[in-house]
């Protein structure tokens, strides 16, 4: 592990989290969606194939999946079967709740506030703020980047960089907030301090890692 040199969060300006298995558990939502679509074209989807697409967007989601399929597939049906997976997914978040929030979520972003960080949301998908109003924590961000806004997912570093020049931050100034090495990567590439939530084996990139939001810490 490169655990990097652990830093007094206080002395950063900015934080930008990810949503999907930090802030609320919705990978149990698209692990269902992707494996009602993968089985469907033939394809055996188990969790450990779904550890691959964590941080991945849609599309490039779809082509892991696909890639395993014993046919091709035309653009057209590409772009078919990714809106079938996502109406599924939209059908399965909808019945989420305040009570869907991470322990420790809500108050790691009060902690920031407090401490006077802007905060911002990074997330591939692009149902983030439909997320975001079902759990009630829209409010809670000064600014929200998804899918929809970037050209180019995680790990590549757009999505922070627009995090933190929305939030008039420069990127040494913010540190982020992952659970996915792809993500982590995205933070490392974009020149921001990046903490991990997860398996220290596996973000073994991010700075410091933390097994959930009950430890986050910004002393």
């Amino acid at each position: 592990m490169n655990p990097g040199t652990p830093r007094n969060l206080k002395e950063f300006k900015a934080v930008i989290f990810d949503l999907d298995g930090v802030i609320t558990d919705t990978a149990r939502y698209h692990y269902l969606a992707w494996k009602r679509l993968a089985e469907a074209q033939g394809v055996h989807f188990d969790e450990a194939f779904n550890e691959h697409l964590k941080g991945i967007d849609r599309m490039g989601s779809l082509d892991l999946i696909l890639a395993s399929s014993p046919r091709g597939y035309t653009a057209e049906e590409k772009l078919a079967l990714a809106t079938e997976k996502n109406e599924h997914y939209k059908e399965l978040i909808a019945t989420m709740s305040p009570a869907d929030l991470l322990p420790g979520a809500i108050e790691a972003l009060d902690a920031c506030r407090a401490a006077g960080l802007k905060i911002g949301l990074a997330s591939v998908s692009r149902n983030a703020f439909t997320v975001l109003d079902s759990l009630g924590i829209t409010g809670k961000f000064d600014y929200v980047v998804d899918a929809g806004t970037i050209a180019r997912g995680k790990p590549d570093p757009e999505i922070f960089l627009k995090a933190a020049r929305e939030l008039g931050v420069a990127p040494p100034e913010c540190f982020g907030v992952e659970d996915a090495v792809a993500g982590v990567a995205s933070i490392k590439a974009a020149e921001m301090y990046a903490i991990g939530v997860g398996d220290p084996r596996v973000l073994a990139e991010a700075d410091i890692v933390i097994p959930d939001l009950t430890a986050f810490s910004l002393a």
